[in-house]
Order: C-alpha cells, then structure tokens, then sequence
C-alpha cells in the first residue's frame, strides 16, 4: 500500500510540475522555402535554389519566440521575431503574435496551430538586377525597404519532449501559393 501511495505521489507530483509550466521562449533555424509556383521570374536573382524553377531554396536565419499559455497547454499567446537571408541572400524578417491552440497531443507529441498579424520586411529587391516585381511587396524603388502585413500571418508546430523542459519543434509556415517555409529547433519551458 505504501509503495502505491508512493507511486501516486510521484506521479501527480510530475503531473502538477508539468501544469505549472506557463510560458516558453524558442529557438529554431530556417532552412528551406518553397515557392509552389515558382519563384514568379525572379530565379536568377535566387543564388540558393535548388532547382532551376526555385520551387525549393535555402534560406538561412533564426526565429526566436516567446510564447505564453492562457489556458492550460491548449490555448496561447505567441511572439515571434525572425531575422534571415531571403530568397536573394539580402537581409529579410518578420514579427508576428497570434493567437494558438493545440489541435492534438498523443502522448509526448502534440500539434499546434496559430494565426495572428504578421509584418514581413526585407532590403529591397528593386536594387537587384533582374528583378520582376511581383507587386506582393510595398515598397518603392527609393527605399531601403520592402514590406508585407498580413492580418492572418499562420503557422502549424509540431512538439516533442526531449526532456521536462525541453521540446524539439518542426514549425510549418502555409503561405501558399507565393511561400511556404519550414524550421526547427527548440523551446525551454518555464
């Protein structure tokens, strides 16, 4: 009996610590953008495509993020700040907060989906030689940039635990048909 109450106890101990876990801050790395249409006439401005379409090209940068619970694990608010080489390996960004909702967890994995305002920026492109403007971006050829705001900037993740404050994350970003990107890392909960 003893060692079942035991058992309990730490158990539920786990459990609380666990529910006590409010909010995390993120770290993940871009690597790939896909360009399901292509790269709408600007491929030869694309130096890391990896296809001669620029479907698929390697952008390089980092995302960090701060995301808070509102109601237990299912429900958050999340910022998030990412700096990057573009698509033509000039200096580009984002700042996005949404809100996000857990749509399932199964065991250690879980996904999550969020929507929220997101402004996109980038060095204009207008200064590259070869480059077709899509019209996507704001911005004149006079700037030093160009600009994007999105009301319903998206984002899908899927988490894993490492450890019981650690998770590993794959996040999805769905803007399609112009872009859509993928990157990974980690989130330290607290």
């Amino acid at each position: 009996m003893k060692k079942t109450l035991l058992l309990f106890f730490l158990l539920y101990s786990t459990c609380s610590l666990k529910a006590q876990y409010r909010s995390n801050v993120g770290l993940k790395f871009m690597g790939l953008s896909i360009h399901p249409l292509g790269g709408n006439g600007n491929e030869v401005i694309m130096p890391n495509k990896l296809d001669p379409q620029a479907h698929f090209v390697v952008n390089l940068g980092a995302i960090l993020s701060y995301e808070h619970f509102l109601y237990k694990d299912i429900v958050s608010v999340k910022a998030l700040q990412g700096l990057y080489a573009d698509c033509a390996v000039q200096l580009a960004g984002f700042s996005s907060i949404g809100i996000r909702a857990r749509i399932f967890r199964l065991g250690r994995h879980s996904l999550y989906g969020g929507l929220g305002p997101t402004i996109i920026f980038r060095r204009n492109w207008f200064r590259l030689e070869g480059y077709q403007d899509s019209h996507y971006f704001k911005g004149d050829k006079d700037d030093y940039w160009q600009y994007r705001f999105l009301w319903y900037g998206g984002e899908f993740e899927y988490k894993v635990v490492l450890r019981d404050q650690i998770d590993f994350s794959i996040s999805f970003v769905p803007g399609y048909p112009d872009l859509m990107s993928l990157s990974m890392g980690i989130s330290y909960n607290f």
